[in-house]
């Protein structure tokens, strides 16, 4: 039997009532959006540190005068 906790209590899942059903289903659905929000999350601030990463060797390079890019 399938069970989901809520604070301290587990229920058991064929024991609630349809409506109580569906908000279990809201309520994991909006655990995954969370999820996928701190996903994308992550992946903007690695790419953000990317960009910074490449800002600073760009000003290193424009202030020695030494190009290290690919470019």
């Amino acid at each position: 039997m399938a069970k989901i906790q809520i604070d301290d209590a587990e229920y058991d899942l064929d024991a609630l009532t349809d409506q109580a059903k569906r908000l279990v289903g809201e309520v994991q659905k909006i655990n995954a959006r969370i999820q996928e929000t701190q996903n994308m999350s992550a992946i903007l601030t690695k790419a953000k540190r990317a960009y910074i990463a490449d800002l600073k060797t760009e000003m290193l390079a424009v202030k020695a005068g030494i190009h290290f890019g690919d470019d």
